[in-house]
């Protein structure tokens, strides 16, 4: 992103300069799907990817908002009025933050917000997490509130949960708001306490957007949090977390099919996010193939998210790598993207064969990120 462009269209647009910019990355998740409404362990990290927001405060009660990713679209609104969603369906998520704000009993003003994001979208790589931090993020330092990191990432899970209506857990917000350059995070979705996990320097996250067509998926991802929810309850426990794989191995007569699936995959998911910290402390290339395999074949089987465009991407992957390398679906499924752990020396050989053999497969064109560990949400002003 062109920062003196950007700052540019800021003063086109408003007649005068920004007064800060709040940057959140997006996230890939190594591993720990599906575990973190579960209140089980997740390891994202943040990507080289980014949502910036440029921001000046107005001496009114609206909101005006523009979008670079969406030019001649605005969205506009009074902070002081009951905040609904509107026409904009990336201007709801604007709105989502300043409603849980509001809801909060934090003193909001108007403000002009200017956005620009190359966080792709629909790749499972979480742009509306980093757009949810990146706006929080502004509002907060705009207006002082003196939120911390944590709290940023429990209100922008509450505006997807409660404004949006997606059922979310919190990984993707906490990971925006808080990583490390160099680092994913162990993120215990039970406590919220995070621990830092170095990424060893030889290995590059190759990310493979499958560019798979996503549909409206919330009511599978919603009914799939149901069967979890119906798992913990017939095992007697709060959640999935105060489970094993004895209790529900007991449970399982009581258990609906789906319910039993997918507790199973949630249970064992939480074991490998633990043996893959492990590994990376190693830098255990054979670990983590398996434990990466193990995922997505879980995820295949019990969880039944992933779709053959993603299966078919990390077959191609694995076999093209012959065990040089680590791979599985990443993000909410039924699309998106895998992620690929590798050497620098095995890159050309996930990228040639994926070009040579996905298209030809699927009649579909993925998109290949070579990544880096990134930095959480950032808020500075602009002199």
């Amino acid at each position: 992103m062109n920062n003196n462009q950007f700052t540019a269209d800021f003063q086109q647009l408003f007649g005068h300069p920004a007064q800060g910019l709040a940057i959140a990355p997006g996230r890939v998740n190594l591993i720990g799907e599906f575990t973190d409404y579960n209140l089980g362990y997740v390891l994202p990290c943040a990507l080289n990817f980014s949502t910036q927001v440029l921001f000046k405060k107005r001496d009114d009660n609206q909101v005006i908002v523009y979008s670079n990713n969406y030019p001649g679209e605005q969205d506009s609104f009074a902070v002081d009025d009951t905040i609904s969603q509107g026409d904009s369906q990336w201007g709801n998520y604007i709105r989502a933050v300043v409603y849980v704000l509001k809801k909060r009993g934090y003193p909001l003003g108007g403000i002009e917000l200017l956005i620009s994001s190359d966080v792709p979208q629909g790749a499972g790589l979480s742009s509306s997490a980093a757009l949810e931090v990146s706006i929080a993020g502004a509002l907060n330092q705009a207006f002082d509130l003196g939120i911390d990191t944590k709290s940023i990432a429990l209100i922008g899970q509450q505006a997807e949960n409660e404004f949006m209506h997606c059922q979310c857990g919190i990984m993707d917000q906490l990971i925006s708001a808080q990583a490390a350059p160099g680092h994913a995070l162990k993120i215990d979705c039970d406590n919220l306490s995070t621990e830092k996990v170095s990424i060893p320097s030889d290995l590059n996250l190759v990310i493979v957007n499958s560019n798979y067509p996503r549909k409206l998926v919330e009511s599978e991802y919603n009914q799939r949090r149901l069967d979890c929810e119906g798992a913990a309850a017939k095992m007697q426990v709060s959640s999935l977390r105060q489970a094993d794989l004895t209790m529900l191995e007991s449970t399982k007569p009581v258990l609906t099919e789906n319910e039993y699936k997918r507790a199973f995959h949630v249970l064992s998911e939480n074991q490998r996010v633990i043996d893959t910290v492990n590994a990376l402390a190693n830098n255990d290339m054979s670990a983590l193939r398996d434990l990466l395999a193990a995922s997505h074949q879980s995820l295949r089987d019990n969880f039944e998210v992933t779709v053959p465009a993603t299966d078919g991407l990390v077959d191609i992957i694995s076999r093209a790598l012959d065990g040089r390398g680590a791979v599985r679906m990443t993000g909410g499924g039924f699309g998106g993207a895998v992620i690929c752990l590798c050497r620098d020396e095995e890159i050309n050989t996930v990228k040639s064969a994926v070009e040579r053999e996905y298209q030809a497969k699927f009649d579909l064109t993925a998109d290949i990120f070579v990544c880096q560990a990134g930095t959480g949400l950032q808020v500075t002003e602009i002199a």
